[in-house]
């Protein structure tokens, strides 16, 4: 009869123990998925950096405020953005040796200002609690020197 009941005990306790035990497994997940895509929004932000700092505008040369990215540009933010779900279109800017944005009536001097990229992407964890109350925007940033 002892048997029996301890049996049942054991049962109770593990339905107990059994969703807390999963929502910190998902917790864990989440943590790490949320990780993940930051580092592929930061890795987006360099990698179009770099294209864009080398094949910097479709139109003359130095780039006029306004003018479209090369084809280059468009085709490594395209396939960034396959690979990084959500990724926002990257918002270019010129700025100076000091970190300074140039102004936009200014071209972009190659000899020696740099090309910022931001981009940014929504992260929604998928732990049921957390995941309906709460989105993050990740947002990767990355300049490079202008050749």
């Amino acid at each position: 009869m002892k048997r029996h009941r301890s049996r049942g005990q054991s049962l109770v306790e593990f339905a107990l123990v059994l969703p807390v035990f999963l929502l910190i497994l998902m917790g864990i997940v989440d943590f790490g998925m949320a990780v993940y895509k930051f580092n592929g929004v930061s890795q987006a932000a360099r990698e179009i950096a770099r294209v864009t700092s080398v094949h910097p505008c479709a139109g003359a040369t130095p780039c006029a405020p306004g003018t479209p990215p090369s084809a280059e540009t468009t085709t490594v933010v395209n396939i960034q953005k396959g690979l990084i779900p959500g990724l926002t279109s990257p918002t270019f800017a010129c700025v100076d040796s000091t970190g300074q944005p140039v102004p936009p009536s200014d071209p972009c001097d190659f000899s020696k200002d740099s090309v910022q990229v931001t981009v940014t992407a929504p992260y929604r964890p998928m732990t049921p609690i957390l995941g309906s109350l709460v989105q993050w925007t990740m947002k990767g940033s990355s300049s490079a020197q202008l050749q």
